[in-house]
C-alpha cells in the first residue's frame, strides 16, 4: 500500500472513530510507529486531524450550547435514539432528563404517549416538551440559571436534586472517548447536577449519537463504567464497535 493510500484510510478511520493511536494504527497497517507518525504529521499539515499525545483526533467545530437550536441537526438519528429510550420507560416511574437535544425529542414522545410519569429536568426546553401532554408531572428543581443552556446549572442545581431518587436518568454528553472511557461536557458548572443525577438513579442511560464518539470536551463528568446502557444510532458502525469494546451495553 502506498503511503498516500494509507493516509486516506487513516483519515477515514479518524473521521469515523474520532480518535486513533499510533500503536493501533501501526498494528493495523503492519508498519512501524515512525511510519504512522509521519502519516499523521502529513494529515495534520493538511488540516485533516489534530495531533494529540500518542495519536490524533478528529477536528471538531464549535458546539452550540443552546440545545433547542440543535434539535434539527441529525434529527432522524436523534429520533431513533429517543424512540429506543422511550421503550425503557415504564408508567409511574420517576426519571431524570439531562440537558440534551435528544431529551427534548424524548420529552415530546413522553407527552404524546400520555404516560403517567414524574419527570425531573434542569432544562426548561425539556420541561416544555414534557408538559405538552398533560399526563406527566414535571419538576425543574432550580439552581443558577444559564441563558445559553436555558436551564439551571452549578452546585445549587446539584443540591436541588438531593430529595429525588430516579428509576432512570437519561444523560447527554458533548463527547465520549470510548478508549479512555471519559464522558465529557463543555462547562464545569454543568458537572455537579449531572453527577448528582447519576448518583441518584437506579438505571443510568447515556444518549450517545455516534457523532459524539471521539468528540472532545473540556470536562469529564462521568466514566462509561457509570452507565448501565448507551443508546446510539447506527450511522457509524465502526464507532459503535469501539464503544462496545469498552464493555458498556449498547442499544
Amino acid at each position: 500500500m502506498y503511503s498516500s493510500e494509507r493516509q486516506e484510510e487513516i483519515a477515514h478511520i479518524i473521521d469515523v472513530e474520532g480518535r486513533v493511536t499510533v500503536a493501533e494504527l501501526s498494528k493495523r497497517f503492519a508498519v512501524t510507529s515512525d511510519c504512522i507518525r509521519k502519516d499523521l504529521r502529513q494529515l495534520v499539515a493538511q488540516g485533516r486531524c489534530r495531533k494529540v499525545y500518542g495519536g490524533a483526533t478528529r477536528i471538531e467545530g464549535e458546539v452550540n450550547r443552546n440545545i433547542a437550536e440543535r434539535v434539527d441537526t441529525l434529527r432522524p438519528e436523534k429520533q431513533a435514539i429517543a424512540t429506543k429510550a422511550l421503550e425503557l420507560i415504564r408508567p409511574r416511574q420517576t426519571i431524570y432528563l439531562d440537558f440534551s437535544s435528544i431529551n427534548i425529542l424524548l420529552g415530546e414522545m413522553i407527552a404524546a404517549s400520555r404516560m403517567s410519569l414524574t419527570v425531573v429536568s434542569n432544562s426548561v426546553d425539556v420541561m416544555r416538551a414534557v408538559c405538552r401532554g398533560g399526563s406527566a408531572r414535571a419538576f425543574c428543581p432550580g439552581g443558577t440559571y444559564s441563558v445559553e443552556y436555558n436551564g439551571f446549572i452549578g452546585p445549587l442545581a446539584a443540591h436541588a436534586l438531593d430529595a429525588y431518587r430516579f428509576d432512570a436518568a437519561f444523560m447527554g454528553a458533548v463527547g465520549v472517548d470510548a478508549q479512555d472511557g471519559d464522558v465529557l461536557t463543555l462547562d464545569l458548572d454543568d458537572v455537579p447536577a449531572k453527577q448528582a443525577a447519576l448518583e441518584r438513579a437506579s438505571q443510568s442511560v447515556l444518549l450517545c449519537g455516534t457523532d459524539k464518539l471521539g468528540r472532545s470536551g473540556t470536562y469529564r463528568y462521568a466514566s462509561l463504567d457509570d452507565f448501565d446502557i448507551a443508546i446510539c444510532d447506527e450511522d457509524r458502525p465502526g464507532a459503535i464497535a469501539a464503544l462496545r469494546d469498552s464493555g458498556i451495553n449498547v442499544l
